[in-house]
């Protein structure tokens, strides 16, 4: 604990993973890795709360995304100058670091934001803006590329397509459909009795046409029904009655 040496500090992980790289660490929905990510851990720097910021932002978190008749939030980004504004001038702390760094604390973003970036994950970076008119205008709904490589990309796709071959989105595995995905549980409350479950993902794999996120609200904790069961009801009709989706 860098406040108190004499004590320690412990952020556990929702079960034991050993050992993880980035796929693996998507796959399994590893909190402890992205912790070590984003706050460091022992001599292995973190990218911290700035650049945390930095790229959720590019990413299309904490802005509207300018979808027609839509009355859109901003979301919540937590940052320092977030903190001593909502808790009295409290000053930000490492462990913030590492709860920001996993979707906790104060982060707040919608299923629109998400499912945005969700979309630019599968196409290599590209951020479009979601629109609801079937005759859309192609330069104006793209927006911008980021500046990162093909190959990065390419571990994030392997890492939630891995996801639902053999991780936290297992559900999502059905036959005739190859889907990458990735689970989040946001814990409400101070008592964390409730969550809200979410998903987002994309097919088919290896040519993505579809994005999607889905959020289910303030289910009990110990629900084991959760957004990826109500996915994979969706992805087994479109096996059965429209398989052209699928292709």
């Amino acid at each position: 604990n860098p406040y108190f040496p004499d004590q320690k500090s412990v952020f556990r992980d929702w079960k034991a993973h050993g050992y993880v790289d980035m796929r693996r660490a998507l796959a399994v929905s590893s909190d402890v890795y992205f912790y070590a990510v984003g706050g460091g851990y022992a001599g292995q720097k973190g990218l911290g709360i700035e650049k945390i910021e930095e790229y959720v932002r590019m990413f299309g978190f904490g802005r509207k995304t300018g979808l027609e008749f839509a009355q859109e939030k901003d979301g919540t980004i937590p940052t320092p100058e977030w903190k001593a504004k909502q808790f009295d001038g409290d000053p930000w702390r490492i462990g913030d670091t590492y709860n920001t760094a996993i979707g906790q604390y104060g982060f707040q973003i919608t299923p629109l934001q998400a499912v945005t970036a969700t979309a630019a994950i599968a196409n290599n970076g590209k951020i479009v803006r979601p629109t609801l008119l079937r005759d859309g205008n192609k330069d104006r709904d793209y927006m911008f590329e980021l500046p990162f490589s093909t190959e990065n990309f390419k571990i994030v796709q392997e890492g939630m397509r891995a996801g639902v071959v053999e991780g936290t989105a297992k559900a999502l595995d059905v036959a005739g459909l190859k889907v990458a995905g990735k689970t989040g549980t946001a814990e409400l409350g101070a008592e964390k009795r409730y969550v809200n479950s979410w998903v987002i993902g994309y097919f088919p794999y290896e040519s993505p046409k579809y994005a999607f996120a889905v959020v289910m609200e303030r289910g009990p904790v110990k629900n084991l029904v959760g957004s990826s069961a109500v996915v994979s009801q969706l992805l087994n009709w479109i096996t059965i009655y429209a398989p052209e989706y699928a292709r």
